[in-house]
């Protein structure tokens, strides 16, 4: 039997960060996210009858990319051991620049998840959860823990918390509390500061919070950060949420900072951003600030009533501070799509 099914799936942006695992795949902290619209992943996965994998990039076979994928099949194959007898062929794009600090690998193991769930059920195989989509969520997990979120469009939670009823560790489910007009349609303007290889990949960072001294107090801090954000989503009342979407992001940092060993992610014209997002705001009263993944580039978030004054701000002031100009327009969007 052969088979092919593709999707289109986006990578997010943690507003609460995820940082620090434990096996298997599962978060020392709950995280929230945006899901984006214009940073996405179209994949089309191919099986057939025998073993092995192919990717293929942009229409290019790429075999650096084959151990990731035979490393996820080997982990979701306890849930979907029908995968043993295909032969896998991934052939995939991404909407932005490899290496561009978008988590691509949100975007794409996403979508390979979506693609594997609709593959079981063409052969018959039961799912082990009755929410296809659920399903999806937790093989995402097991590629790369932000994919989890990537599922699901618009806010979305992963990780147990209090605040969050139906929360799990295993896998995400979209925001279930009221959530005020405003954040449907919030702009994220990504700043590329730098384009280049991280100086330390995810999953070494993750690993650094096992002996980090300042690990349960920062898991601590994103469960209160997760509950306070639960009423500043609902009250719509945009400064507060971004001050608490900048903390969160400078303790990202800060944690990578004071880790062992340490690293400094920031360039210096990831600070030239940053100040002049604050200063643009005390200044002006824009509703505009900043987050932050584990890299140099910066998210600018913005609502989207003041989209064209910052615009602007971005063309005239932040640009000059990218790498060769550079930036993405993207927002708030509505999650994965069936190809």
């Amino acid at each position: 039997m052969s088979m092919t099914f593709g999707w289109q799936s986006p990578s997010n942006i943690a507003l609460v960060k995820y940082w620090g695992k434990r096996d298997p795949q599962l978060p020392s902290n709950p995280s929230i996210s945006f899901t984006l619209d214009a940073c996405h992943t179209q994949t089309k996965a191919h099986f057939e009858a025998g073993q092995g994998v192919q990717v293929l990039l942009d229409g290019v076979e790429t075999p650096s990319f084959v151990p990731k994928i035979e490393q996820f099949i080997g982990r979701i194959q306890h849930r979907h051991p029908w995968l043993a007898d295909y032969r896998l062929t991934v052939d995939t794009f991404n909407s932005f620049p490899h290496s561009s600090g978008i988590a691509s690998s949100a975007s794409g193991l996403s979508a390979l998840a979506l693609c594997v769930v609709d593959a079981a059920q063409a052969v018959g195989h039961a799912l082990l959860e009755a929410d296809p989509r659920r399903e999806a969520s937790i093989l995402a997990r097991l590629g790369s823990g932000s994919a989890s979120r990537s599922v699901y469009g618009g806010l979305v939670v992963w990780g147990e918390t209090a605040s969050i009823p139906g929360s799990s560790d295993h896998y995400a489910l979209p925001f279930p509390h009221v959530v005020h007009p405003v954040f449907s349609n919030f702009c994220d303007v990504v700043i590329l500061v730098d384009v280049g290889q991280k100086a330390v990949s995810s999953t070494a960072g993750h690993a650094l919070m096992e002996s980090h001294p300042f690990a349960e107090q920062r898991f601590a801090q994103a469960h209160t950060h997760m509950a306070a954000f639960k009423e500043l989503l609902a009250q719509g009342d945009v400064f507060p949420f971004l001050d608490l979407v900048e903390r969160e992001a400078l303790t990202l940092h800060g944690l990578m900072m004071s880790s062992e060993p340490s690293y400094i992610l920031m360039r210096p014209n990831t600070l030239h951003i940053l100040e002049a997002i604050r200063r643009f705001r005390q200044e002006t009263g824009t509703p505009i600030g900043f987050t932050l993944d584990a890299g140099a580039n910066v998210h600018v978030l913005f609502p989207k009533e003041v989209e064209q004054s910052a615009m602007r701000f971005v063309n005239e002031v932040l640009a000059p501070y990218a790498k060769d100009g550079r930036f993405i327009e993207d927002r708030v969007g509505q999650g994965p799509l069936s190809l």
